[in-house]
């Protein structure tokens, strides 16, 4: 644990208020939620039925994204910002399966994922996991806090999967992945998620207003000209922005276009 919020997480925890890490966790088969979660997941399930196919798609893309990186790239560092809830097959689990030599610093702010850190701070003996407790918005205290564990003069594998939908000013988002990139190595990527109402995502419009009005934090939508803007200067590798559920999948195994897109960029 990374400060003195850690001690006291609960403080910080609205249990009668729909959150978005336990929703998540909700929608992919997980148990760390409670019953206002699955409320208000119900009602945008009703709303827009292939929210659950979203949230299984994502996972999917990050276990196939930190493949590609590790296995592929060479890329032994990983920094993944905004965590969420541990599931199977995280970032650590995927990289250190390849390369148990992989170090891995998962951020978040969230006093829900601080309860279950110790589910993440496990490791490879060779490699290393670690927790900070640090919010997406202050990039600078993010790489200073990173430090600790990475290399930042050595290629980094930033992982930004469904956060920036959560910083709702679209400069604001650009300068945090900006701000990131330019702290990082030549040779280091950027693994992004990102909703949209494109892709067959427009029935999510209402389910986003309704998931603002009920429930945290809120969140919104881009398009593909704005989430392209986010990796300006980066060399973006094939097949490029596209629906996550269709990034480097193998033959026989694309599952049904999600709006939501998937992407991975070198910095030169």
């Amino acid at each position: 644990m990374s400060d003195d919020r850690a001690q006291q997480p609960d403080e910080r925890i609205a249990a009668h208020i729909a959150h978005n890490a336990r929703v998540w966790n909700y929608w992919l088969g997980g148990k760390d939620h409670y019953e206002v979660d699955e409320q208000v997941g119900d009602m945008v399930t009703s709303m827009y039925p292939s929210i659950r196919e979203v949230a299984r798609a994502d996972r999917a893309f990050l276990g196939r994204a930190v493949t590609f990186l590790a296995q592929e790239a060479g890329i032994r560092q990983f920094l993944d910002i905004g965590t969420g809830l541990p599931t199977a097959d995280n970032t650590h689990e995927v990289a250190q399966r390849i390369a148990p030599d992989a170090r891995i610093v998962y951020v978040d702010n969230d006093p829900i994922v601080l309860t279950h850190a110790r589910a993440l701070l496990t490791s490879s003996f060779a490699g290393a996991t670690h927790y900070v407790d640090a919010d997406a918005h202050d990039p600078r205290a993010i790489l200073e806090a990173a430090r600790g564990t990475l290399d930042l003069d050595k290629p980094v594998a930033i992982m930004l999967l469904g956060i920036l939908n959560f910083v709702l000013d679209t400069e604001k988002a650009t300068a945090i992945v900006r701000s990131l990139v330019d702290g990082v190595a030549s040779g280091s990527y950027v693994v992004l998620t990102h909703p949209t109402l494109e892709l067959g995502g427009e029935g999510n419009e209402e389910a986003m207003k309704f998931w603002n009005e009920n429930a945290t934090p809120p969140i919104t939508a881009r398009t593909r000209a704005e989430v392209a803007a986010f990796l300006d200067g980066l060399e973006i590798l094939e097949p490029g922005l596209v629906s996550c559920a269709r990034w480097r999948t193998e033959r026989g195994e694309e599952g049904p276009l999600v709006a939501q897109f998937g992407v991975v960029a070198r910095k030169p």
